[in-house]
């Protein structure tokens, strides 16, 4: 009863914390305006910084990446608090807190693609994954110069990161840390398929244009 009761609370208070779209906030802060009214019609960082520049980006990008590292934190300290050691509260904390980026109640359900939400849950859970998914992802954001290649190769190897890493330095493979690094990584995956679409089809957008298409990063 007390693994159910924490896992309720760690879930709740993480979708909620999740729910608080900074580039919402940002762009009703600073300018009066939706984001989403505007550009790729996304929440999320890449929008904010073509429609209103790097001060707003910069705001966004702190505020997610940092509402998953104190989503991850307050998973943990309500399961320490309720005494649960069957698995790590961190994972249900992230996972719900993804959920509230993507589908923020605050906001009418329409939120970011998870990318940086993400960072900062996996940053906490996982710093070896988060470093090996920094190597993957930047170098091919930077030499592509197109955000949804980094986002789309990191996602794509997080579960099996979080696998190589659990045998290497814990010498053990944990199914539930693979469990909810895939269900994690399969939501980003997902919120990504209008970009994965206009990579095959050689139309995503890339650095430097002044324009976004609909839906993109």
């Amino acid at each position: 009863m007390q693994t159910v009761l924490a896992s309720i609370l760690a879930a709740a208070a993480a979708y909620l914390l999740g729910s608080i779209s900074f580039a919402v906030v940002v762009s009703k802060g600073l300018y009066h305006q939706d984001v989403r009214q505007f550009g790729s019609g996304n929440a999320g960082m890449t929008n904010i910084l073509r429609t209103y520049g790097k001060k707003a980006a910069a705001l966004t990008l702190a505020g997610d990446f940092f509402k998953g590292v104190v989503a991850v934190w307050i998973g943990r300290l309500i399961f320490a608090a309720f005494g649960v050691t069957l698995f790590d509260g961190a994972y249900i904390a992230g996972l719900f807190a993804l959920l509230g980026h993507l589908y923020p109640v605050y906001f009418g359900f329409r939120g970011g693609k998870g990318i940086l939400t993400s960072i900062g849950i996996i940053a906490v859970i996982n710093p070896v994954v988060f470093a090996g998914l920094l190597i993957i992802g930047l170098p091919l954001i930077f030499v592509t110069r197109i955000v949804s290649v980094g986002s789309l190769a990191g996602a794509c190897c997080f579960p099996f990161l979080t696998l190589a890493v659990d045998y290497f330095l814990k010498g053990s493979i944990s199914w539930l840390d693979f469990f909810f690094s895939a269900v994690m990584a399969a939501l980003v995956i997902w919120m990504h398929r209008s970009n994965i679409q206009r990579l095959l089809q050689g139309t995503e957008n890339r650095f430097g244009s002044k324009k976004a298409k609909e839906g993109e990063q």
